[in-house]
């Protein structure tokens, strides 16, 4: 049976997004029937894992199994039942779950002096028997930990920082607690809670039972590597009835990965051999993507009898476990799955796609008018680039900002040309680097294989002029901007975004836009002739 995730996908898509729009983000009244704001955000981006784990899901769902949540807090006693003499082995892999012992508290008149010199005065008769039945309390459990600081400032009649600090100078009991250890343990794997939850319903439900659930296990390993982390998720499921085989977990098998476009599977027996499971029973999933090959992707077999007597249970039980993290790493071709996993800590370089989008303009023009302004500023340069100074060419007039202005290009030195050799210089993103550079043989491998940001340095320096001009004209001014050697990207009217300037630093490439601009652009008012 296959499950259509792409259908699934798409419906579920266009539901939620009827109240979302995509754009900038931006604040709209929702009409006339209230005040509240419409939230205007580009659509946000899934992570690997959990995107896995809502297909998983919805697989499950498509082909009748009923999802179910099952214990996570597994007490040492059940693995034993489970395990048997196994156990001890097993449980050098699970964490145990400790805390902090709350301490016996006394309360001599030393500590009470040193409790009224801290805060300023002397406490009464009541308010020294309200602390000692408060830390009583708190000792016998009928005062949370959390609310200890605020329970004391009330008997006290302080602020909680005070408090805090009576309890740091006075009771240094309070410091010197160290965790201890109880028998209650982290599930390292989804069978724990699948023996418990079938206890408690096999006799009571009609059979078959199609159980699943998605959730995360812990194992406390030697070390977390690319292939391992000490927590993970488990997409298990159970099969429980009187005509059950290992047949079943074939056919879920193929099932599930179909929904993820695997389509062919083989199965092999696993030599690891768990002792919950039944002898030859347990077996391994291989299954073959279009894109990735074979690849092991899951594990079934049938429950051992004797651990089922353990709980009770009168029928056979399939189960099925399959690694959410080595699904998503095989869908996604990665390689390491705590980078898969949590990208904050290891990240990757930006593609030169992503650089290139991160390159931008310091200045812009911000009118209609300004922006026709850098484009006739560009035009008229481009034009007479290699016009011999002294040379001057109206470029632009309009109005700005209620100004009448007129535009020009100039280059005022005899000896130089309109424009200095890098302006034609063009910014391209290869192999991790910006670089600005000219349409020449030296440069062809930047330019046919790098990736192009759509910014010519004049088109920077042209924005640069008009935004300048622009917020002169406002204040019924002329000006002149002249760029000259560009050293840094500021130079040329460019800004690199802070991230990729991390990414850029991160991997040792550079930003290199230097070069001779050698561009003045000059505004005047027309008023003033």
């Amino acid at each position: 049976m296959r499950f259509n995730v792409e259908e699934w996908r798409d419906r579920s898509r266009s539901d939620f997004e009827g109240a979302w729009h995509a754009g900038p983000s931006v604040l709209t009244p929702t009409g006339s029937a209230g005040r509240y704001p419409r939230l205007a955000y580009p659509r946000g981006t899934r992570h690997p894992v959990f995107e896995t784990i809502q297909r998983l899901r919805e697989a499950y769902l498509s082909i009748g199994f009923t999802e179910y949540a099952v214990p996570i807090i597994v007490e040492e006693a059940e693995v034993y039942r489970q395990f048997g003499p196994e156990a001890m082995a097993v449980l050098d892999r699970v964490f145990y779950l400790g805390g902090l012992p709350r301490p016996n508290v006394g309360i001599a008149r030393e500590r009470l002096d040193r409790i009224n010199a801290i805060l300023g005065r002397e406490m009464d008769t009541a308010t020294e028997e309200g602390l000692r039945e408060t830390l009583h309390g708190y000792k016998k459990g009928t005062v949370d930990g959390d609310e200890l600081a605020h329970v004391l400032a009330e008997v006290l009649g302080t602020d909680d920082g005070i408090v805090v600090r009576v309890l740091d100078e006075v009771f240094p009991e309070f410091r010197e607690l160290a965790p201890e250890s109880s028998r209650s343990t982290l599930r390292s794997h989804m069978t724990s809670g699948w023996f418990m939850t079938l206890g408690a319903v096999w006799d009571r439900s009609p059979l078959p039972l199609r159980l699943f659930s998605v959730d995360r296990c812990f194992r406390r390993e030697q070390e977390e590597g690319p292939t391992r982390l000490m927590t993970y998720h488990s997409a298990s499921c159970v099969v429980a009835g009187e005509d059950v085989t290992n047949e079943e977990g074939k056919a879920v098998a193929a099932a599930l990965l179909s929904a993820f476009g695997f389509d062919d599977f083989r199965f092999q027996p696993d030599e690891k051999r768990s002792k919950y499971y039944m002898p030859d029973s347990q077996t391994e999933v291989y299954a073959r993507h279009p894109v990735h090959g074979w690849v092991e992707v899951a594990t079934f077999g049938l429950y051992s009898p004797s651990a089922l007597a353990e709980y009770g249970i009168g029928v056979p039980v399939m189960n099925l476990g399959l690694g959410v993290e080595r699904l998503a790493m095989v869908l996604g071709q990665v390689d390491d799955v705590r980078g898969m996993v949590f990208p904050q800590f290891y990240p990757r370089p930006l593609s030169d796609t992503a650089l290139a989008a991160a390159v931008g303009l310091r200045e812009e023009p911000m009118t209609i008018e300004g922006r026709r302004m850098a484009a006739a500023i560009v035009a008229v340069a481009a034009e007479h680039a290699d016009a011999q100074g002294p040379v001057s060419f109206e470029a632009w007039t309009g109005e700005v900002a209620g100004t009448r202005v007129r535009v020009f290009v100039e280059e005022p030195e005899s000896t130089s040309r309109l424009l200095g050799p890098a302006c034609m210089n063009e910014v391209f993103v290869h192999d991790g680097s910006v670089l600005g550079v000219p349409d020449t043989e030296k440069f062809r491998e930047v330019r046919e294989h790098g990736v192009p940001a759509g910014i010519r340095f004049l088109e920077a320096v042209a924005a640069l002029g008009a935004a300048r001009i622009e917020e002169a004209a406002r204040c019924g001014e002329a000006t002149t901007v002249q760029v000259k050697m560009a050293k840094l990207p500021s130079d040329v009217n460019l800004k690199v975004a802070e991230f990729a300037m991390r990414s850029i630093t991160d991997t040792k490439k550079k930003v290199d836009v230097r070069g001779p601009i050698f561009v003045t652009v000059r505004s005047e008012i027309i008023g003033d002739e």
